[in-house]
């Protein structure tokens, strides 16, 4: 078994005993369903490549089974499993109604072509197809590390091709392009979740105050592992809504640090320019990429991979908050260190599920065949257009334009997007702490999550009066 795997389930098995569940039931929770194993070969260039694969569906307390795909050479079974069976806890924490599963490709995306990456993806979508493993009300795959909207696409057109009269076939995969049955608000999901996580997270005064910190995310230091699709809104969104200071960035290719803070859009123009975030004019080159795990600062964001901080790097972490926007960044015997000394972890099966909140949206949207927002937004104008004029002639007063065009503003689809995820972070993030307050033994968030998660699964599984 794989530290991540172990590390999922020795949480499991910590919070497990918290929750007064019988034994088979957990049990039932804990193991992974299905797992599909693939090998395929594509031709490359004169010769042929066999590439493994795989589909994992962890539980089926509630169908479809949502997860991403990802593209990595460090894909293997039990790393599929382990993220397949932090989708069915993120899920149920989040309350979005599916059962949780991944899939993965063993391949590094830098050395294929495009149209060799669309080859290998089109090929695991007929194998998936082939054995009833996708499909808008079986499982339901999204983007995930080296996947994006692009990928879904070719997953689409490739189950239409064999689905093509299927009424929701859209359905199929969500992470979509917008003009291919996407949903505005997707891209940024992931990273708007995390903010809105961790905004909510430092909005409590008593927690803040046993972190020596204050309330509120302006003027808050912030490093950042990973400049991804999450790592990049993560970064955008604090700096630009939060009002926090990137004062620490690291990708593939290095880190960089400054005190007075990184313009994440200047950087990102300037790796376009140079293929490089090294070298950004007002920052100093880190020696090591890991570096910025290490950094002194109030809220780090390990967003890449997994196994990130682990025991013979933990006690060089000097943050006050780690938001695990990766899946895994945090090593459960890291984690016990870093809780002891007084960090607050906030759990990549919370923080992070901002994707598959919006994944769900997008689902939704794909079955009702129909754009959120239009039905209602003219009619919401209108309503506040003549509220607006009655205030004007009842005051005799004039509302100036740009006042008028805010006050008169019908919610366009991104609009609601980001409403419905901001409640659903901020209601998760309300349940996870009223269990660890109530729960004092639970000295932990990721543990009050996972206490939270198990509560809700087991209703799903004691309705279907399996477990009497």
């Amino acid at each position: 078994m794989s530290n991540f795997l172990a590390s999922v389930n020795q949480n499991f098995d910590k919070a497990a005993i918290h929750t007064g569940l019988p034994k088979g039931l957990l049990e039932q929770i804990k193991i992974c369903n299905s797992v599909y194993q693939i090998h395929f070969p594509i031709k490359v260039g004169n010769e042929y490549k066999v590439i493994e694969a795989y589909r994992v569906q962890h539980s089926h307390h509630r169908l479809p089974t949502k997860g991403g795909i990802r593209f990595s050479q460090k894909v293997n079974q039990d790393e599929v499993m382990a993220l397949a069976t932090l989708m069915t806890y993120k899920c149920a924490i989040v309350d979005v109604p599916f059962g949780g599963a991944k899939g993965g490709v063993k391949i590094s995306p830098r050395e294929y072509t495009p149209a060799q990456l669309q080859k290998i993806t089109r090929r695991y979508t007929a194998e998936l197809i082939r054995k009833n493993f996708i499909g808008p009300g079986i499982d339901v795959p999204a983007p995930d590390y080296g996947t994006g909207a692009r990928e879904m696409a070719w997953i689409l057109d490739t189950y239409m091709q064999f689905k093509g009269g299927e009424i929701d076939a859209a359905g199929c995969v969500t992470g979509k392009p917008v003009t291919q049955h996407g949903i505005r608000g997707r891209s940024e999901a992931t990273g708007r979740g995390v903010y809105y996580g961790v905004r909510e997270a430092v909005s409590y005064k008593d927690d803040m105050k046993k972190l020596g910190l204050t309330t509120g995310l302006e003027g808050k230091t912030v490093a950042i592992q990973g400049l991804g699709n999450v790592g990049y809104h993560s970064a955008s969104i604090f700096q630009k809504e939060g009002g926090a200071k990137i004062i620490s960035v690291a990708e593939y290719e290095g880190a960089i640090y400054s005190e007075d803070g990184i313009d994440i859009d200047a950087l990102m123009k300037h790796r376009k320019e140079t293929g490089s975030i090294m070298d950004f004019p007002g920052a100093q080159n880190m020696d090591q990429r890991k570096k910025v795990l290490e950094v002194e600062c109030d809220i780090l964001i390990p967003a890449a991979l997994e196994n990130q901080i682990r025991n013979d790097n933990v006690d060089r972490v000097k943050a006050k908050i780690i938001a695990e926007a990766a899946n895994g960044p945090v090593t459960a015997e890291a984690a016990e260190k870093l809780i002891k000394r007084g960090v607050m972890i906030i759990p990549d099966m919370y923080i992070n599920a901002g994707g598959v909140t919006v994944s769900y949206f997008e689902w939704l949207k794909n079955l009702s065949h129909m754009r959120f927002g239009r039905m209602e937004k003219r009619f919401n104008h209108n309503t506040y257009m003549n509220l607006v004029n009655l205030v004007e002639r009842l005051t005799g007063k004039t509302i100036g334009a740009k006042e008028r065009e805010f006050l008169t503003k019908g919610a366009d689809e991104v609009d609601l997007v980001r409403s419905g995820l901001e409640e659903t972070m901020i209601t998760a993030y309300q349940e996870i702490r009223e269990i660890k307050k109530r729960k004092k033994k639970v000295e932990d968030l990721r543990t009050a999550a996972f206490i939270s998660a198990l509560n809700k699964i087991s209703s799903d599984y004691l309705a279907l009066g399996i477990f009497p």
